[in-house]
């Protein structure tokens, strides 16, 4: 029997949406989360999710999707603590440290804030995998689990420049940091080379070491219901939890649609009332590279080095639940293929 206790240490602001309730606490040690399938002699897995942690359907409800796959399938325990976005180098620091010292093995950190914190103590961990999503690191035993975000992102932009009708979109970026802005570019990339007329807001939530944009629905639905006020019609959001937000302010506007992210949000239960406003999402297959990672791990042969997840090998898409976009598909088809041989060159940078 599969045994779950569902706890989170990040402290959410998720009054506007009926999601799942997550609890407040002081310490991630003292709000973690942990699972097991069979007797739990198999696999020992550490999780340490970014803000919003898992139930943020998104970015960290990918990852768990990974994880609990691996988990099944190998016999596995798992043990999950979250981030807050107080967090400080050492907080992220001890919270591997943590899971390392309690024999976990692998160790997935989920988010390229962990960056330096993997580096510094999988050196201290040397016989400990350690793997990193969205983020290179220098650690020879671990594994940095990337995608070409920026590629999806382009799709979305072809997307939606061929269904707005007022012929203005926006992007809601959470964080402004280098791994959202490649999100940015490539949709504003994938607009400009549908129609060059097309207006593109961009916002982001916060900005540098303050990751609340990633866990700020409030946030996200202000930042929406401006730029529709402003005359866009569709708007797509990179910002974890808080793009659900976004999805619900546009929800509220009859002909808008909202273009998730990381999970195909129009198939996620909390979302469900907003679903026939998500126009698609793009897909980052986050759970596939971490299941991958685990798998090699429990395989003996651990994933080391960058292991990127591109267009051409469906590491990142464009979700088809509804039937919205069947209608453009073949120019999204003709999109993809552009990309895949090389074409069209897809910017990281705005």
């Amino acid at each position: 029997m599969r045994r779950v206790a569902k706890l989170s240490a990040a402290c959410i602001a998720t009054a506007a949406l009926a999601l799942s309730a997550t609890a407040c606490g002081s310490t991630s040690s003292e709000n973690d989360k942990s699972s097991s399938s069979g007797d739990g002699k198999g696999v020992k897995i550490g999780l340490a999710f970014d803000v919003g942690g898992r139930g943020d359907h998104s970015f960290n409800d990918s990852a768990a999707r990974g994880t609990d796959r691996a988990s099944k399938e190998f016999d596995g325990s798992v043990k999950e603590l979250t981030a807050k976005s107080s967090d400080t180098e050492a907080d992220r620091e001890q919270r591997l440290s943590d899971l390392a010292d309690a024999g976990y093995n692998p160790i997935v950190a989920v988010g390229y804030a962990y960056a330096t914190s993997v580096d510094k103590v999988a050196a201290k961990y040397p016989k400990t995998s350690f793997g990193i999503v969205d983020s290179v690191v220098k650690a020879k035993n671990a594994d940095s689990i990337t995608f070409t975000e920026e590629q999806g992102s382009y799709l979305a932009g072809v997307a939606a420049a061929l269904k707005t009708k007022t012929k203005h979109v926006g992007f809601i970026g959470g964080v402004d940091v280098p791994l959202i802005k490649k999100f940015q570019a490539g949709y504003a990339q994938g607009v400009k080379d549908t129609n060059p007329k097309i207006k593109v807001d961009v916002q982001y939530l916060s900005h540098g070491s303050d990751t609340s944009g990633f866990a700020s629905p409030d946030k996200g639905k202000e930042a929406a219901q401006g730029m529709l006020d402003n005359g866009a019609d569709i708007v797509y959001s990179a910002a974890g939890s808080s793009g659900n937000g976004a999805i619900e302010a546009v929800n509220g506007k009859k002909g808008a649609w909202a273009i998730g992210v990381d999970s195909d949000q129009y198939n996620i239960p909390g979302l469900a009332k907003y679903k026939n406003s998500i126009l698609t999402s793009v897909v980052k297959n986050v759970d596939v590279g971490v299941y991958d990672f685990i798998k090699s791990v429990h395989d003996g042969k651990p994933l080391t080095g960058n292991n990127v997840y591109s267009l051409a090998k469906n590491g990142v898409s464009l979700a088809t639940s509804g039937g919205f976009i069947g209608d453009i598909q073949p120019k999204l088809d003709a999109a993809k293929k552009k990309i895949v041989d090389g074409s069209v060159k897809v910017k990281t940078t705005p």
